[in-house]
């Protein structure tokens, strides 16, 4: 009862920060979730090749999306500290930043596309995925810039526009999944790449939404409004800067799952289209960590902005906490309604009996995921996130990957033993991250009252 109420303010702050990051975070990934579940009704190859693009799209994009994430923090300091020009600055150079990630991104994209062999699955699964990949590449550029105008909104604690938009696209995409996929109202039936198609034309509105509500809505002008330039480009660079090393972060754990995926499809099309099952559920519980983690962020650099080291250790703590409690409550319902979630997703009995064991390794590793996200979010709203990097690479390459490897295939455990694997990495993370925060934020505290000693006696 002592840390509810210690914490309590702090709580009833990223709550109210993280709640509408959390319901925007949901509504992007259930649009993966819906595409995958309306994919599911065609057959297990459909949903293999669904699985693979997924698996080789997000392991680029989120580069572009991690990096982004170094927008809110730095918008909240900015705003923290009373510098409303520097965040109309920041807005600027954040769209700037999401149409250099989005030429990149869509070029490695391409080339991947085209070279889709180097991933050794069966032909069918290649020319399917290869079609879905090209058409949901087009919606690179709507993406990024959505999010880089969502990270700035955030930065200045107005959350809800976001998810708002994001669960009218939601709907929107679920409409046209449901035309495209199976041909209705006229439409021809598309299956996989009409998925494509409705997907990145639910960015291109999400994009163009967003954009037009920050230029239109009176709450933004004073943060809009540039009175001077202040070496714009400086901002520009801030955010690769902080962003890429988050970008990396993602990078490594995405693209350990990834890789992981593609390693499964070794195995057989039916231990991919189980992977994707269980991952998708997952991703959703994962998502919604990240939401908390933004919350977070976003109250350690409004508070670092603040010069309020108290508020700073405590908000980041709160944050981990909320975390835990979360994920271990999503733990307590995958391992109680496994065979029922599953029953969503797939009809075919051999997936759904392989996706059910997955799910209960995914219940394992609820806590450790949840505190291991959360923890980059705090250590990226004080600016920490080189050592974070270097925790990431360490806990999904070093450990996750190989170990993987050895358990799948050496011991011949199958897609259980990636699995496992995946779930020793998490927990490597999560345990090092959290303790880097305490640490670090013990010597933002010491630093602080080290401060106020040396200006004391110079008075």
């Amino acid at each position: 009862m002592q840390i509810i109420q210690r914490y309590k303010p702090y709580f009833k702050q990223i709550l109210a920060l993280s709640y509408p990051i959390i319901i925007g975070q949901l509504g992007i990934v259930l649009m993966g979730v819906a595409d995958i579940v309306m994919i599911g009704k065609l057959d297990p190859v459909n949903l293999a090749a669904a699985s693979l693009a997924n698996s080789v799209y997000f392991f680029i994009c989120i580069l572009g999306i991690g990096t982004l994430t170094a927008v809110s923090p730095l918008v909240a300091k900015s705003k923290g500290a009373g510098h409303p020009n520097q965040c109309a600055i920041l807005y600027r150079q954040s769209i700037w930043a999401a149409i250099l990630l989005s030429l990149f991104i869509s070029g490695v994209l391409f080339i991947l596309t085209e070279n889709l062999d180097w991933f050794k699955q069966t032909n069918r699964v290649t020319e399917l995925t290869k079609n879905y990949l090209h058409v949901l590449n087009i919606g690179t550029l709507p993406m990024l810039l959505f999010l880089a105008i969502k990270q700035y909104s955030d930065g200045l604690s107005y959350t809800k526009p976001s998810a708002i938009i994001t669960l009218l696209a939601l709907l929107l995409n679920i409409l046209l999944n449901w035309i495209l996929i199976f041909g209705h109202w006229g439409a021809p039936k598309l299956e996989l790449f009409g998925a494509g198609i409705a997907t990145s034309l639910s960015r291109i509105i999400m994009a163009l939404a967003m954009f037009l509500y920050v230029k239109y809505t009176h709450f933004y002008k004073p943060y809009l409004r540039l009175k001077q330039h202040e070496h714009d480009r400086k901002y520009l660079i801030q955010i690769f800067k902080i962003g890429l090393p988050s970008g990396f972060q993602y990078f490594f754990e995405i693209g350990a799952f990834a890789f992981a995926a593609i390693m499964i499809g070794w195995i057989s099309e039916f231990a991919m289209a189980a992977h994707q099952v269980a991952i998708n559920i997952a991703s959703v519980t994962y998502m919604l960590a990240t939401g908390i983690s933004a919350g977070g962020s976003i109250a350690v650099g409004d508070a670092l902005g603040r010069k309020n080291k108290k508020d700073l250790t405590e908000s980041g703590r709160a944050a981990l906490i909320m975390g835990a409690i979360f994920m271990g409550a999503c733990a307590l319902v995958m391992a109680l309604f496994a065979p029922t979630i599953i029953g969503f997703y797939t009809n075919d009995a051999e997936v759904a009996h392989m996706a059910i064991y997955l799910l209960y390794i995914a219940a394992l590793f609820q806590l450790s995921d949840g505190i291991q996200c959360v923890g980059l979010g705090v250590l990226r709203g004080i600016g920490d996130t080189k050592i974070p990097t270097l925790i990431t690479i360490i806990a999904y390459w070093g450990i996750g990957i190989p170990f993987g490897y050895f358990f799948g295939f050496n011991l011949d455990w199958s897609l259980y033993g990636v699995w496992f694997a995946l779930l020793l990495g998490l927990s490597f993370s999560a345990v090092f991250l959290s303790t880097r925060f305490l640490k670090e934020s013990r010597e933002l505290d010491m630093e602080y009252h080290s401060t106020l000693q040396n200006e004391f006696h110079a008075h």
